[in-house]
């Protein structure tokens, strides 16, 4: 069994980040930057997969990004990934989520690669958008199941139980292998690499994949872009009613009509 791990490099979400002035992108200098937490999840959960003895043959990472995306792929190498995809180029700089799914796909095919569990976060905290595990199905012809919750391998490793929450209840699914799986929190605890880990991961292969190896990068000029990033708005000062529980339940009402506008 395979499977392919995608990762993504994201500013901590502990980081203190500014929008540029031109509101297209983030102050990037002295921001720490970190594999998503999301996407965490899902190197974990293959990695426990072949430590509870299920017949994982090899785990493989891949991301989309610059030069400094490596790490990311690097620290899920030390995870316990065996090797890694980086597909780095200008032209694939891209907010565009179905682009970044397409790029992906496209490399997976390149390399005649196939696999039988394919694991991405339920989002990223950057953009807090969720696109690029649907669409990658998509792209690969495969099921998908989104935020997962729990899972399970069963029949050796051929068929799969995933569990996920709806309004009021767990959702149980169960089906057959391959299949693309969204992770969701709650599924299991991402580990720190050691220090060894980290070192070792090192000499673990990872291919780089440029515009010359993946035709079609054009693509990147249609679908979803950011067009402006602004700080949130300050939060308004907090008002205390008093007073009678009568009389300060109308004033809320009256707050809530026609100063928030909620009601």
């Amino acid at each position: 069994m395979k499977i392919l791990c995608v990762v993504k490099q994201v500013p901590d979400s502990n980081a203190t980040v500014k929008v540029r002035a031109d509101g297209k992108d983030i102050e990037s200098a002295g921001v720490k930057l970190v594999v998503d937490p999301f996407d965490e999840f899902g190197v974990e959960l293959a990695v426990q997969l072949r430590e509870k003895g299920n017949p994982v043959s090899e785990i493989v990472a891949i991301t989309v990004g610059d030069d400094k995306a490596g790490e990311a792929l690097r620290t899920a190498l030390a995870m316990g990934a065996d090797r890694a995809l980086h597909l780095n180029d200008a032209k694939f700089a891209s907010s565009n989520e179905l682009f970044t799914a397409y790029l992906m796909a496209q490399a997976v095919r390149k390399e005649g690669e196939t696999f039988d569990l394919v694991v991405c976060g339920k989002q990223n905290i950057d953009l807090d958008s969720g696109a690029t595990g649907a669409a990658l199905a998509e792209f690969l012809d495969l099921p998908h199941v989104a935020a997962v919750q729990g899972f399970e391998l069963t029949d050796g490793g051929r068929r799969f139980t995933a569990r996920r929450r709806i309004e009021g209840a767990e959702e149980v699914l169960e089906g057959e292998l391959p299949v693309v799986l969204t992770i969701d929190k709650g599924l299991v605890e991402a580990r720190y690499p050691s220090l060894p880990n980290l070192m070792k991961a090192k000499k673990k292969p990872l291919k780089v994949f440029t515009a010359a190896d993946i035709p079609g990068e054009e693509a990147g000029s249609a679908g979803t872009h950011v067009d402006r990033l602004t700080p949130p708005a300050p939060r308004p000062d907090c008002k205390f009613i008093e007073g009678e529980p009568a009389a300060m339940a109308k004033e809320l009402v009256r707050l809530l009509r026609e100063e928030a506008k909620v009601v």
